[in-house]
């Protein structure tokens, strides 16, 4: 019961998260049953199975509150199905230990330019409303299911970035459109661990666990990112991707870090990701005060406007609808 209980908060925090940020749900959950002993495998089955639950209503959440692409979610979501697909059935016999560092280099650069990007410059509308070409689309999707499938997690990380990056969506579209995408990978991915391993090693309590807490908080994070300012959610999902990232090199071959060094690194980046926070809400209220002044000068020109357009334009010529005068 303990460890139900502790599944289902996870899930509860790890959908909060992803749900609100586009990112993090399969990383969060995949550490936590790495701890307890779970191989990859098994755990990235789990993990996909209570998405199929969670995904949908994260998806139905965010298409409530308006945060949903439709166009985007087709283009970059049956790609990601099918490399979530080939990546599920192909996990056992690879290895990401090289490629994850590697992936992990490439989000945290995208991460720093979307971190920099919404916390000195805020929102470029000025590509806001293109449509997302296809071509861009349909390539990410097949890496980032594939990356999902064999890692665990990826999904966000990988599509939520890209399409961030790309300036042609408002921050709440892409992470409505990205988690609501994640449906079909999540039901794709379960498929192919089903053929490749069948039932061996999921516990279908565990999966129950991580489903009851996501769906719990799946209209929550909906609603958060329907509220957070723009250049706010954008700073804050550059500083996760960011953090998780910059944990993985840390803790690879490549870089293996002492416990001493990574808390430095830990504690001077969260330190400048709470300062861009801060500073992306401090700018946030300023650009909404000259916003709200504009629009009151604009209200208050249509009122002149308006009170002056009865003299203009009806004015009536001298004499004109009076009696004639009586005639001899």
């Amino acid at each position: 019961m303990k460890t139900l209980i502790l599944l289902a908060l996870a899930g509860l925090g790890a959908q909060l998260v992803d749900g609100s940020l586009g990112m993090a749900y399969g990383v969060t959950s995949t550490t936590l049953l790495l701890a307890i002993g779970t191989n990859p495998a098994a755990a990235s089955a789990t993990i996909h199975l209570a998405e199929i639950g969670t995904t949908l209503a994260s998806g139905l959440s965010h298409w409530k509150f308006g945060n949903v692409d439709w166009k985007v979610v087709a283009k970059v979501g049956v790609p990601g199905a099918v490399g979530a697909f080939a990546g599920a059935h192909f996990l056992s016999a690879l290895s990401t230990e090289i490629a994850a560092p590697v992936m992990s280099l490439i989000l945290v650069s995208l991460g720093a330019y979307i971190l920099v990007r919404f916390t000195l410059r805020g929102i470029d509308r000025r590509n806001i409303g293109k449509p997302v070409r296809g071509r861009f689309l349909g390539p990410l999707g097949l890496v980032a299911g594939f990356v999902d499938a064999t890692g665990g997690g990826g999904w966000g990380p990988v599509g939520t970035p890209a399409l961030l990056a790309s300036g042609r969506m408002e921050p709440r579209k892409v992470i409505g459109s990205i988690d609501t995408s994640e449906f079909l990978v999540a039901l794709a991915a379960s498929l192919g661990f089903l053929v490749a391993l069948g039932s061996q090693g999921i516990d279908p309590m565990w999966v129950a666990g991580l489903l009851a807490g996501g769906l719990v908080a799946a209209p929550i994070a909906a609603w958060l990112v329907r509220h957070i300012p723009p250049r706010l959610l954008g700073s804050m999902v550059g500083g996760v991707i960011v953090l998780t990232n910059v944990r993985t090199l840390l803790r690879s071959e490549w870089v293996d870090a002492g416990t001493t060094t990574s808390a430095v690194v830990y504690t001077v980046l969260a330190a400048v990701w709470v300062l861009a926070v801060v500073h992306s809400y401090r700018e946030y209220r300023k650009d909404r005060a000259a916003e709200s002044a504009d629009a009151v000068a604009a209200v208050a020109a249509r009122n002149v406007s308006a009170a002056e357009e009865p003299v203009h334009g009806h004015e009536q010529p001298v004499g004109a609808g009076r009696p004639s005068a009586p005639r001899d």
